[in-house]
């Protein structure tokens, strides 16, 4: 027991200091980093040397993987590490792959040919212009991926980075919001998709009206709050690709994101494979367009300056922050905490709504997974209107801490937006949005009374 609160009494302390990096002067990469080996550090020396216990038996159960009960218990701890490494490779190399296709589109000025076309330079029409792309090509990419590449493009439409962010926690919302209705829009939802608690079009119909509804709201009264226009980033644009190259490379790039969740269809293989496997395409065709260029010419443009610009300590922090909360979910700390829920709360529409809560803190794929452990198919049928809430509501609820979603995460990276700048200035709009969805979903299904 000692041990299990020393554990997240650590990642308590360098939660805070995540969220206080800016007072404190510490980029948030460190403490990230320093949790997610720390606590992995505590958990093996409690095992290895001072006879901490751990229902392995249980805790393998739960991630489904084999339990080889006659092992060491310091088995155990390295077979549950290497478990979870696997996942979180899966997300980092997904990450870099979209970070280094979307870094080749921007130095061939393609998202140029987008932001040219939006013409008004007003503040609100721009919010929602961003939004609705945002919101749908969430559902077709993924959250994560479609972040990455609207931050880009506001990057290269407004200049001023103060205006910039206001856009950008926008993105975040808008983001999670459109990949909750989408089976391949958010990991969770892809999870209960994979796992049979859901089908695609049953969680179209139930959940697009009131993911739309999380999104409007904290976008009208934004749009309250954003006055005026601001100076366009394009105005005096000097192109140093071709048109032809600018074309080209946004057609390809593009067109490698959106064949990513179809490659999965295709192949059943883990999403950062299509991912990869447009990368190289797009490697491929860099290097022969520009294969007649003076060599440091070709260098300006090539995949090796592209990996050389993507942000790396937003990768760092991403593998620290998810190691961390891998370590609590091994030692049980998650799924007892559902289980909690489950016990002192008692009524289902009020846990699903405050594990949504609780995603945006510890992240929201353990906590579906408990879900997905705790209540059963014959409990809950596929397509119950329980396993749709608990997709929107954990699709959703990343959105009230910038480090509460993989697209709020990338987009704190990119940005190097203030934990509590965004909890200040967007925590209470994603919280109201979320609840008006939860509220619209419950009302949908005659579930409110």
């Amino acid at each position: 027991m000692a041990f299990t609160v020393a554990i997240v009494a650590l990642f308590v302390i360098g939660y805070l200091l995540i969220a206080l990096e800016h007072p404190l002067h510490i980029d948030k990469t460190a403490p990230a980093l320093f949790i997610g080996v720390a606590t992995w550090a505590l958990f093996a020396l409690g095992v290895n040397y001072f006879g901490y216990e751990v229902d392995f038996a249980h805790t393998y159960h739960q991630l489904e993987i084999l339990f080889h009960p006659d092992a060491p218990a310091s088995e155990h701890v390295e077979g549950l590490l290497g478990h979870f490494v696997i996942e979180i490779a899966y997300i980092l190399f997904f990450l870099l792959g979209a970070m280094t296709i979307v870094e080749l589109i921007d130095m061939h000025d393609g998202f140029h040919l987008i932001t040219s076309r939006i013409k008004t330079n007003n503040k609100v029409k721009v919010l929602w212009i961003i939004g609705i792309l945002t919101f749908f090509l969430s559902a077709v990419l993924d959250n994560l991926t479609t972040s990455i590449v609207m931050v880009s493009l506001l990057r290269k439409l407004i200049k001023d980075r103060e205006t910039r962010l206001y856009f950008a926690g926008a993105v975040v919302i808008s983001a999670n919001a459109g990949g909750a209705w989408s089976p391949i829009g958010d990991i969770t939802t892809t999870m209960l998709w994979i796992g049979g608690q859901i089908t695609v079009l049953p969680t179209i119909t139930d959940i697009i009206i009131p993911s739309i509804v999380c999104a409007v709201v904290p976008f009208a009264l934004l749009s309250v709050r954003l006055k005026g226009e601001f100076p366009h980033g394009d105005e005096e644009t000097v192109y140093k690709t071709t048109p032809f190259e600018r074309t080209f490379i946004l057609a390809l790039g593009v067109g490698s994101l959106i064949f990513v969740p179809v490659f999965k269809t295709i192949t059943h293989l883990p999403p950062f494979m299509g991912m990869l496997f447009g990368l190289s395409l797009l490697w491929f065709a860099t290097e022969f367009i520009h294969k007649s260029k003076q060599r440091s010419e070709k260098s300006k443009y090539s995949v090796l300056r592209a990996l050389s610009r993507i942000d790396t300590p937003s990768v760092l922090f991403f593998l620290g922050i998810l190691s961390a909360v891998a370590a609590l979910e091994s030692i049980g700390v998650l799924h007892a905490l559902a289980e909690g829920l489950d016990h002192s709360v008692g009524n289902h529409n009020v846990i699903v709504l405050i594990m949504g809560v609780l995603s945006a803190i510890v992240d929201n794929v353990p906590l579906v997974a408990a879900a997905m452990g705790m209540y059963s198919l014959e409990q809950f049928p596929t397509d119950s209107h329980f396993w749709q809430f608990v997709a929107y509501c954990a699709g959703t609820g990343g959105s009230m801490l910038i480090i509460g979603s993989a697209a709020g995460v990338a987009v704190m990276g990119i940005e190097k937006i203030d934990f509590i700048w965004y909890l200040r200035k967007f925590g209470l709009l994603a919280f109201i949005g979320y609840l008006a969805g939860a509220f619209t979903f419950l009302l949908m299904n005659g579930m409110l009374f």
